[in-house]
């Protein structure tokens, strides 16, 4: 309450301290000039930073290979096992900065404009970009089903709002594996929200909730990265032969079992099993990423931007046909798809770029929340004290 409104006779109350976000608030992205203001205590590590770069170069390099992977099984193989453990990574970092999240209003101002409204964006730009460029007017744009890359936003939302009971609860990592794996053999659970890969790849956030920072440090000794270098070898291998035995639709945690024409235990299996070997290349990509701040560090806080903007690019040049030509499906043509790949989506992590659409990615929305009575209290008691100062 209020000083004025106390009662008369009764000690007044102080207004609640200024909360300011603590060390890891839920946040796809750092706002942009804020990185100088931060004390050294709040300085953003550069492991996280550049594991995230270097988790969505290998999310664009994925969807740049999927109009070239039938031509090749190699190339399917090496999409299978980037598809195994890139979006898995992003999910646990995504997770692990979530741990804080509370329904504390700063907190959910920051999950709305920075979560909802980029999917409600997204999700809008997307069919409009496939109905006048692939000339497809009867594409719908429909909020309750997500278009390609605007699901990771969707699940997002939904995960970050589930946090403090999963912060609640005792054993959480087995409970949210058990939901995966009925989900797994649910087809009824529909399109809506995407809630397939919503439940799907929840145990992976919850793992994020659940780690501690001395958890990365396991990963990052050296007899870990000496060891991921044949595991990520077995792993092409095990790709490459899997690419006629196995369905790689398994990999995008989208579809149930019966959808696959699978027996229903096979769900349940697929889910533990994509799991198990998910944490086992994660860990291994963790053990190479680099400790220290790198040329690409700073792009690690544009890594929404190169996300949802990389997929107008990667589909625009499929509605033209330009991955038809014969030259892009020789090994020449797919090293150089890559390569275009991951410097397209490092320029769309610039700073740069993040400005020119921060309107989307970034807004303040400050018109649309009302401000908080005892921060407005507050500013009033200071504004005597800054008078002063000045006289």
């Amino acid at each position: 309450m209020f000083d004025a409104a106390s009662p008369p006779g009764q000690p007044r109350r102080p207004l609640p301290p200024a909360q300011s976000p603590a060390d890891g608030v839920p946040s796809p992205r750092t706002p942009m000039g804020t990185q100088k203001r931060d004390r050294p205590g709040k300085q953003r590590d550069a492991f996280f930073d550049n594991a995230k770069y270097l988790a969505i170069v290998l999310v664009a390099i994925g969807h740049s290979w999927e109009p070239l992977k039938s031509d090749s099984r190699i190339l399917e193989g090496l999409y299978t096992v980037v598809y195994t453990f890139h979006m898995p990574a992003f999910i646990i970092i995504s997770g692990f900065f979530s741990r804080s999240f509370d329904m504390r209003p700063d907190r959910l101002k920051r999950l709305i404009t920075g979560v909802a409204v980029p999917y409600i964006v997204f999700e809008t730009a997307y069919p409009l970009f496939k109905r006048f460029v692939d000339h497809s007017p009867d594409q719908e744009i429909s909020l309750l089903d997500p278009w390609y890359l605007t699901w990771f936003l969707c699940a997002l939302f939904i995960w970050r709002l589930t946090t403090p009971v999963w912060r609640l609860i005792r054993w959480p990592l087995p409970l949210a594996v058990g939901i995966a794996m009925v989900a797994s053999v649910s087809p009824n659970i529909g399109n809506d929200l995407d809630l397939q890969r919503v439940l799907q790849f929840l145990p992976y956030f919850v793992l994020g909730l659940s780690m501690k920072p001395h958890h990365f440090q396991l990963v990052r000794r050296g007899w870990v990265r000496v060891a991921s270098v044949p595991v990520f070898a077995a792993a092409v291998l095990v790709g490459w032969w899997s690419v006629p035995r196995m369905n790689t639709g398994w990999v995008y945690h989208r579809d149930s079992a019966q959808e696959f024409g699978a027996p229903w235990w096979c769900g349940p299996l697929m889910v533990l099993g994509l799991l198990v070997c998910s944490l086992v290349l994660t860990a291994c990509f963790f053990a190479w990423v680099p400790r220290r701040k790198m040329w690409f560090t700073s792009l690690g806080a544009g890594t929404l931007c190169g996300y949802l903007l990389h997929g107008f690019l990667v589909k625009y040049a499929d509605y033209q046909g330009w991955f038809d030509h014969a030259s892009l499906h020789r090994p020449l043509g797919e090293i150089a798809v890559t390569v275009a790949a991951a410097a397209v989506v490092t320029l769309l992590c610039t700073t740069p770029v993040r400005r020119v659409f921060r309107f989307a990615m970034e807004p303040k929305m400050e018109w649309a929340f009302k401000r908080d009575a005892a921060e407005v209290a507050r500013e009033r008691r200071q504004e005597p004290v800054r008078e002063k100062v000045s006289a």
